[in-house]
C-alpha cells in the first residue's frame, strides 16, 4: 500500500518529552499479550481479567477454572493456555520504549475516561502526543472522503469558532473532512488527535504524514493496534468506535448514503453520545447521509459552532462561570451599601430610587452615591423616571 515507516531512531524530531509511564515490563508484557490471544476479543479479555484478578493471572490460571469463566469454552481455553508468543510482546515493548509511546490498559488512570465507559473499548491503546483526554472536551469531526469545497469551508468555520472552548478535535486522518479538520485545528492552535486503523509506526494515507508530524506537537496519534499492523480494510470500521468513544459528541459535516462517517454516527448513538449533522440540499450526493440521520432522529441538525455549543450546554457553562467570577468580584470590591442595593435590585429586577431608599434603609444621598458607583461598574443601569435596573 506504499506505507512509509513513520518513526526513525536517529530523528531528533521525535525526541520530545511525553508523560511516558515507567510501567513494569512484566506487567506490560501480559497486558499486550492479552490482546494477541486468538479468539479473545476486548470484552472477553476484560472478563478474564475480572475473574482471574490480573492480566498475568490469565496466563497462569488452571484449565478447570478458565473453562468456568463466561464466554470461555474448551477451544478458547486451549488457545489461552497454548499462548507462548511473548517474544512478540517484548518486541512491542522495545518499540514503545524506543519511541516514547504511551501504552495504557483500560485499568490505567491515563486511559481516556469517556472511552473506558464504552462496553467494547480496547483493552490496550497506544498514544504518542501531548494532550490529556480527561481534561479537555473532545469533538469528533467526520465525513466523506470526497468532501466538497462547501463542506471543507463549513468544517473550517466551525472549528475556528471553537477556539474559546479548549476542545480536542478528533478524527481519522483520512482524506476529505478528516484531514480538513486536523489541518484547521492545527492552524487555529487547537489540540487535534488522529485515530489510526493500523500500528503507530505507520501513517496511512502516506500523503498525510507531514500533518501527522505536526499533530504530535499539539495533540497526537492514537491506536489500539500494535506496531507492524497494516491498515487492512476491516480495521477502519473498528477504528471508528474509538473516534466516537473518545468524544463528547460527533459532528457529521458531509456524508453520502453509505460510508464510515455514518458508521461512526451509529456507534456514537449506541454509546448514548450526542450526534450532530449539517443539513444540505436533497439533491446533493454528500448531504444525503446527513439529511437521513436528521430525518431518522439519529442526529440533531446544526448549522454552526454556536448550535453545537448550545446543544452541549457550553454556552450556559460559560455564562455560569462568568456569573461566578462576577459574584466573587462583587464580594471583594463592593462597599456594604453597594452590595445591599445590588442584592435588592437582583431580587427585584428594577425599582425607583425612593423604594430602594426605604427597602435598604438608607438616606437618599447614600443611595444615590452607591447607585452611581454601581452604574460606573456596569452592574446597574439608570432608566428614565429615576428607575434603576440590575444588569
Amino acid at each position: 500500500m506504499g506505507i512509509q515507516l513513520f518513526f526513525y531512531s536517529q530523528s531528533k524530531h521525535y525526541q520530545m518529552t511525553t508523560h511516558h509511564q515507567d510501567t513494569n515490563t512484566e506487567e506490560l508484557k501480559y497486558k499486550i499479550a492479552s490482546t494477541l490471544i486468538a479468539g479473545v476479543g476486548n470484552m472477553l479479555a476484560k472478563t478474564l481479567v475480572s475473574y482471574c484478578g490480573s492480566f498475568e493471572a490469565i496466563f497462569k490460571e488452571k484449565k478447570s477454572h478458565l473453562e468456568k469463566i463466561p464466554g470461555v469454552g474448551p477451544v478458547t481455553c486451549k488457545k489461552i493456555l497454548a499462548f507462548k508468543d511473548f517474544d512478540r510482546t517484548e518486541k512491542e515493548i522495545e518499540f514503545i520504549r524506543k519511541y516514547k509511546i504511551q501504552a495504557w490498559s483500560y485499568l490505567d488512570k491515563q486511559y481516556p475516561d469517556k472511552l473506558r465507559q464504552c462496553f467494547d473499548s480496547p483493552v490496550m491503546i497506544y498514544f504518542k502526543g501531548n494532550c490529556d483526554f480527561n481534561l479537555q472536551p473532545c469533538l469528533a469531526f467526520v465525513g466523506t472522503r470526497k468532501a466538497t469545497d462547501y463542506g471543507k469551508q463549513l468544517c473550517e468555520e466551525i472549528i475556528e469558532a471553537l477556539i474559546p472552548y479548549n476542545v480536542n478535535i478528533i478524527s481519522g486522518l483520512a482524506y476529505g473532512i478528516d484531514i480538513c479538520a486536523h489541518k484547521q485545528a492545527l492552524k487555529c492552535d487547537i489540540t487535534t488527535v488522529g485515530v489510526l486503523a493500523h500500528g503507530i509506526d505507520k501513517i496511512y494515507p502516506p500523503a498525510h504524514r507531514s500533518v501527522a508530524e505536526k499533530m504530535l506537537h499539539n495533540g497526537g496519534l492514537i491506536t489500539e493496534y500494535i506496531s507492524e499492523t497494516n491498515p487492512d480494510r476491516e480495521n477502519f470500521p473498528t477504528r471508528n468506535r474509538i473516534i466516537a468513544g473518545l468524544c463528547n459528541a460527533t459532528i457529521v459535516i458531509e456524508a453520502g448514503e453509505r460510508g464510515g462517517a455514518l458508521i461512526t454516527a451509529e456507534i456514537a448513538n449506541s454509546y448514548n453520545r450526542d450526534v450532530f449533522a449539517i443539513p444540505g440540499r436533497s439533491t446533493d450526493e454528500y448531504s444525503k447521509g446527513c439529511n437521513r440521520l436528521i430525518k431518522l432522529q439519529k442526529a440533531q441538525m446544526v448549522e454552526s459552532a454556536a448550535d453545537i455549543c448550545y446543544q452541549l450546554g457550553w454556552q450556559n457553562d460559560a455564562k455560569a462561570e462568568k456569573e461566578k467570577h462576577k459574584q466573587v468580584k462583587l464580594f471583594i470590591d463592593l462597599t456594604p451599601d453597594e452590595k445591599t442595593i445590588y442584592d435588592f435590585l437582583i431580587n427585584n429586577d428594577q425599582s425607583g430610587i425612593d423604594n430602594i431608599c426605604i427597602a435598604c434603609e438608607m438616606s437618599t444621598s447614600r443611595t444615590a452615591a452607591a447607585l452611581l458607583s454601581l452604574e460606573f461598574a456596569g452592574l446597574v443601569k439608570s432608566m428614565p423616571g429615576k428607575i434603576f435596573k440590575s444588569l
